[in-house]
């Protein structure tokens, strides 16, 4: 495939934007070469700035669930605009969207509306510091949560010790309200518990991990999360920015059956604009300004042209719960083609999935957590990438993230898919 004029316009956004992107991972640093420019898309598929046709794996990190420019979306967007972009004022679509989002996910009955997935756990982390008067925090090592200084974080010799800052302008202070468990190991948690007993306002985690590829929970992981803030006043937050209206209508907490304390989300609630929310049972929620002491704005937040695009969505994927199994069927043929060729080209791999998130490790053990999704070849996986690429298919460009279907893709994308996995492994 030729890529010129894609290359030509990274070489013009350097000028005047830090590494000529928005959003680092956009940049291809972890495969290396130039990144693909997008100049339209539709259904399962992008047309870049050459005019090549991909595949596409990505869907903008997930909110595409129905597939690029999905009608009702589009439309309801551009009905919208003509009335006006954003008032600073209360409207009735913000309640509308609400509601539904509210009947559709298990123990919320209040939310809030808010412009990206990192501010809604910001939010969350700083409602739960002031309903329980606590202020330390766990997280998870692979965990992303956005890129809040409390979440930028690593752990040190251990996953049990006080976090040390993952960036410069994140203080040590901050970092030290920080506490870092290891996913799928409830040992750590424990630990860190019976360690700052009475310290620690919340433990925030994502339920299905995919910012270190796609992790399912291990059997009884997330029901003893649950079990262990029940006892210790605790309250647990679901980070469901990926997994929320994805996985199923109510998300993870639908999927495995687990009652969160307060509920992240992004992604799919937009339809593909920026919008990010967080929920949770009404004494919490009214802890929030103008009703409670806890300060959160914002100027743009429950804009009408998101809330539009959301409700749009929402009301598509309410009212056609099938979706929700045919992508996890598409994902689950996907998954079977590429380890069937993958095994048979002697390559090696694990492939984790759940719903329609997926990812391929090339590693000889099981990925369950961060350490173990480092263990994978990453110079494999780059050149898996690009001679992907080179094949019309375009998945994430880093090893450490997941993949998300579109129902848009066709059991021929899959196979397609499929066919060019087999020839890509042949070299690898």
């Amino acid at each position: 495939m030729i890529y010129k004029r894609s290359s030509a316009l990274f070489s013009e956004a350097q000028k005047v934007i830090p590494g000529g992107v928005n959003s680092p991972v956009r940049a291809f640093k972890a495969v290396g070469g130039d990144p693909i420019f997008v100049k339209r898309a539709e259904g399962a598929y992008l047309y870049d700035e050459d005019g090549n046709t991909l595949i596409d794996y990505i869907n903008s990190w997930g909110p595409m669930i129905l597939g690029h420019a999905y009608p009702s979306v589009v439309n309801a967007v551009i009905e919208k605009t003509k009335k006006g972009t954003s008032f600073g004022m209360p409207t009735e679509i913000e309640t509308e969207i609400a509601k539904l989002a509210v009947s559709m996910v298990p123990n919320i009955d209040k939310i809030r509306f808010v412009n990206s997935g990192t501010e809604a756990c910001m939010s969350a982390v700083r409602l739960a510091r002031g309903y329980t008067g606590k202020d330390k925090i766990i997280k998870f090592a692979g965990c992303y949560h956005g890129h809040s200084d409390s979440f930028l974080i690593q752990a040190g010799s251990g996953a049990v010790t006080f976090g040390s800052p993952n960036s410069p302008g994140v203080t040590k202070g901050t970092a030290q309200d920080t506490l870092l468990a290891s996913y799928n190991d409830i040992e750590s948690v424990t630990t860190l518990v019976e360690n700052n007993r009475d310290e620690i306002a919340c433990i925030i985690i994502e339920p299905v991990p995919g910012n270190m590829g796609c992790i399912p929970p291990s059997d009884g992981f997330l029901q003893s999360l649950r079990k262990v803030c029940d006892e210790n006043d605790i309250l647990l937050i679901f980070d469901e920015v990926m997994t929320g209206f994805r996985l199923a209508k109510g998300g993870a907490q639908e999927l495995y059956g687990i009652n969160a304390d307060i509920v992240t989300f992004g992604k799919v609630i937009g339809g593909g604009l920026p919008v990010g929310a967080f929920a949770a049972r009404e004494e919490i929620m009214n802890f929030l300004a103008p009703l409670g002491p806890v300060y959160q704005a914002g100027t743009l937040s429950g804009n009408p042209l998101a809330m539009a695009a959301g409700l749009a969505m929402l009301t598509e994927l309410n009212s056609k719960p099938q979706v929700f199994e045919s992508l996890a069927k598409k994902t689950e043929y996907l998954h079977k083609g590429l380890a069937e060729v993958l095994s048979r080209n002697k390559v090696t791999h694990t492939i984790n999935r759940v719903g329609s998130m997926i990812s391929v490790h090339f590693c000889e053990t099981s990925v369950t957590n961060f350490e173990t999704a480092a263990l994978a070849n990453n110079n494999t996986f780059k050149k898996f990438f690009h001679d992907m690429l080179a094949k019309g298919i375009y998945i994430a460009p880093s090893a450490f993230e997941t993949w998300f279907l579109c129902d848009a893709l066709t059991y021929e994308d899959l196979d397609k898919t499929i066919d060019a996995c087999n020839e890509v492994s042949k070299q690898l």
